[in-house]
C-alpha cells in the first residue's frame, strides 16, 4: 500500500530547517508551489507517526485515509505556523514543521479510530438487533 509513496519520499527528501523556512514563508505569502513542497516533503514523517500510532491491522483498513487526512492538517498548520515564533524569553526560537504539527496529527489519528470504531460498534449493533427482530 505504502508503495506508492516511495517515489515522492526519494524525491523530497527532509531539508535544512533554513531552507523549511524559506518556503514556509513563500507558501504563506501564497505560494502554491512552495505550500505543495512542504506537504510532499512531510509525507514519510506522517507515514512514520501513522505506523508509530496504528495497529498493523488498522493501518491496512484506514492508512489511506488517514494519510490523506494527515496531508490536508499539514496545509492548514503551514498557514498558522508562527516563523516568528519565541520562547518565554523573548529569544527567537525557530522549530520544525515537524515539531509544531506531530501532536496535532497523533491526537487526530486518535480520534479517527475511535469515530471508526465507534460507528463501526454502532453499526454491528444495529445489525445485531435486525437480525434479532427476523428471528422473532
Amino acid at each position: 500500500m505504502w508503495t506508492t509513496y516511495k517515489h515522492i519520499i526519494q524525491r523530497y527528501p527532509r531539508i535544512s530547517l533554513s531552507k523549511e523556512r524559506h518556503l514556509i514563508k513563500k507558501a504563506q505569502n501564497g505560494s502554491k508551489k512552495s505550500k505543495d513542497e512542504i506537504v510532499l516533503r512531510h509525507v514519510s514523517f506522517l507515514i512514520f507517526r501513522i505506523h508509530k500510532v496504528v495497529f498493523p491491522e488498522f493501518i491496512q483498513r484506514f492508512g489511506e485515509d488517514l494519510l490523506e487526512e494527515t496531508i490536508l492538517i499539514v496545509y492548514n498548520k503551514i498557514e498558522s505556523y508562527d516563523l516568528d515564533y519565541r520562547d518565554k524569553h523573548g529569544n527567537l526560537k525557530p522549530v520544525r514543521l515537524i515539531s509544531y504539527i506531530w501532536k496535532r496529527i497523533d491526537g487526530f489519528i486518535i480520534d479517527y479510530l475511535k469515530k471508526e470504531m465507534k460507528s463501526r460498534a454502532l453499526y454491528k449493533d444495529i445489525m445485531d438487533l435486525t437480525q434479532t427482530e427476523e428471528n422473532l
